[in-house]
């Protein structure tokens, strides 16, 4: 098992497809982005690069950017239900942009057991999310994606035992509440859930409240009504000609009189006298 080194995961999603073939593609082609495809059910056949792979369930085939493939039916009886998903601006050490290592060269990956229930998991997930045009979609589907990616590079590569000097757990910590806290500045204005967020880091709620507190002394929801509150007293500062209940939407709140007490709880001024006063507040 060989060492599989990530130089730049930030991918660009590019869509997503779930549906049941019924019969062979009619062309054997390539593209210039990525694919993963998994086998949700069925079998079937998958020409690639001049090669025949026999393809069942629970299976992940790669196609790499310039690589002809077509999917083949066994048979008008026997469809085969898939779920592919395509994707660029990725970088592995060694490897040409965007190609995604092979285990020995093989396009195909037969996943068992917890990694293929994580595969199965991951991408019904985001078939729900892709179904459903809601705020955020296209960032929770990239998560996934970028999700995928790493439990495969985790199948392909030996864990090594951190020695004395490092601290897995504390640098894991710091991960995870930087990305909570970037969630949060980025999407201050929606529904936000901890309890999805906690799920889709594969955490308890309870287990991210707690590291969240010992890495900045707050809660994650105490911290995301500061970031709230804060840009909405840089609106009234600048001048907002709104009403109080246009604000408070913009900062993800539907009732109007629950973000004006909050509001004067943090600054001791009702948004609505900082609106008339137009002056700053002192933090």
């Amino acid at each position: 098992m060989s060492t599989i080194k990530i130089e730049e995961l930030n991918p660009t999603f590019l869509y997503f497809w779930k549906g049941i073939k019924e019969a062979d593609e009619l062309k054997y082609e390539s593209h210039d982005y990525a694919e993963l495809a998994y086998v949700l059910s069925g079998q079937c056949r998958y020409r690639i690069d001049n090669k025949l792979y026999q393809i069942s369930e629970g299976d992940l085939v790669i196609i790499n950017p310039s690589v002809k493939h077509q999917l083949l039916i066994n048979s008008p009886d026997s469809p085969v239900t898939l779920a592919i998903v395509g994707f660029t601006d990725v970088q592995f050490v060694n490897y040409a942009p965007n190609e995604v290592p092979l285990p020995d060269g093989y396009p195909v990956v037969h996943a068992e057991g917890e990694f293929r229930q994580k595969l199965f998991k991951l991408y019904t997930s985001m078939d729900a999310e892709n179904a459903v045009y809601r705020s955020g979609r296209y960032y929770m589907l990239k998560t996934y994606l970028m999700q995928i990616l790493l439990y495969w590079v985790r199948e392909q590569t030996e864990p090594v035992e951190i020695k004395t000097g490092f601290s897995l757990k504390s640098i894991n910590k710091k991960y995870v509440v930087e990305q909570i806290i970037e969630y949060f500045e980025d999407h201050y204005a929606e529904k936000i859930s901890l309890d999805q967020i906690a799920d889709n880091m594969y955490l308890s709620t309870a287990y991210v409240s707690k590291i969240f507190k010992s890495e900045t002394g707050n809660t994650p929801i105490r911290h995301l009504i500061d970031i709230r509150l804060e840009k909405a007293k840089e609106l009234l500062e600048k001048g907002w000609e709104g009403s109080i209940q246009e604000i408070a939407m913009q900062v993800g709140y539907d009732d109007a009189y629950h973000f004006s007490k909050l509001f004067k709880k943090r600054y001791g001024v009702s948004p609505s006298k900082v609106q008339k006063m137009d002056v700053e507040i002192n933090p």
